[in-house]
């Protein structure tokens, strides 16, 4: 499992809520003032998740202002850091101070540590409370121009088409299950979200030459896991079609898995009977059958399924769906 770091303002007293949430956020990314109108009983939950050299946060609060003035970044000594926000609330409003006006769900957004700047979130329900996601990036680490990527800090970034949202897939699969990674996974899925990062930036910077030609390839690769997961209930999925998807040809995709563990064809056979796995072990999935499973997964064959499924996991589905409903009713 992923190591991660929860703060719930619940675990202090009402009165001191507000602040143990301002400092402990302060302490993780950098000092800011604060203000709200919940400060009286401020109800909130935020979730690190350290991913190497990046980190993924995600929190829900009530409605607040930020301030991040130039006094507090001239006093800080904290690193330099790019972060990548995106809100989740359908009703929620963020408005900054630096000329980008209202944005939404599904909004990239980019903020500079080293920028003043004064965050506005908002909700036409008062009571209700925001949640969104942030990544932080090392300024160092991020292999574009300073120059360049200042000039996408008052701009939208889509997060619901292309690169954009293959990186909010990559985020939100990995926020809402850490339980299927090791911790020997957090620097590689680091590595991944900052390719995609990168050549997100590098897109609406139409700079993508000056990406590295290793992170070019590495998203390219996860444009094509990605693709690949969305594809799986499609039988004729084969390399081929995916070559043809992505404008490659069938030999530059073999060669782009040539350094993974799998060959192409081995992952998508592997992702789709991990895909049956998860279902057959899911109490909610107990009535459907199994031919049904294997369908969506890929399997035209339901012989085809039940040999390779017994093969990757030593029992035959039904075995497999019997033993996990045993366990999850603990007989």
């Amino acid at each position: 499992m992923l190591a991660e770091t929860v703060f719930r303002t619940e675990d202090v007293a009402p009165p001191d809520r507000f602040e143990y949430w301002r400092q402990q956020v302060a302490r993780m990314i950098a000092p800011f003032e604060a203000r709200t109108g919940h400060a009286a009983d401020f109800r909130a939950e935020l979730r690190v998740l350290p991913l190497g050299e990046l980190a993924l946060w995600t929190m829900e609060h009530p409605p607040m202002t930020a301030l991040r003035s130039s006094r507090l970044v001239r006093a800080s000594d904290d690193p330099e850091l790019y972060i990548l926000s995106l809100p989740f609330n359908d009703a929620a409003s963020v408005v900054r101070s630096d000329g980008l006006g209202a944005y939404r769900p599904y909004d990239l957004v980019l903020q500079d540590s080293a920028q003043p700047n004064v965050l506005r979130v908002s909700t036409d329900d008062p009571g209700q409370r925001i949640s969104g996601a942030w990544v932080t990036v090392p300024r160092r680490a991020l292999p574009l121009p300073p120059d360049k990527v200042a000039g996408l800090k008052a701009r939208r970034m889509p997060g619901d088409e292309g690169v954009g949202a293959l990186l909010v897939q990559l985020l939100a699969g990995i926020a809402a299950d850490t339980g299927v990674y090791r911790a020997s996974d957090a620097p590689r899925l680091g590595v991944a979200a900052l390719d995609l990062v990168s050549a997100l930036l590098a897109h609406h910077l139409d700079v993508e030459d000056a990406v590295p030609p290793e992170s070019r390839r590495r998203a390219l690769t996860g444009r094509i896991r990605a693709f690949i997961r969305a594809h799986l209930h499609e039988p004729d999925l084969n390399p081929g079609v995916i070559a043809a998807a992505h404008h490659i040809s069938v030999s530059y995709l073999h060669r782009l898995f040539e350094g993974e563990e799998e060959t192409v064809s081995a992952w998508i056979r592997h992702q789709r009977l991990e895909r049956a796995r998860r279902e057959l072990a899911d109490p909610a999935l107990a009535a459907t059958p199994v031919h049904v499973i294997a369908t969506r997964c890929g399997f035209t064959r339901a012989a085809d399924f039940s040999r390779a499924f017994r093969g990757a996991y030593g029992l035959p589905p039904r075995d497999f769906r019997h033993g996990a409903a045993a366990v999850g009713s603990g007989l």
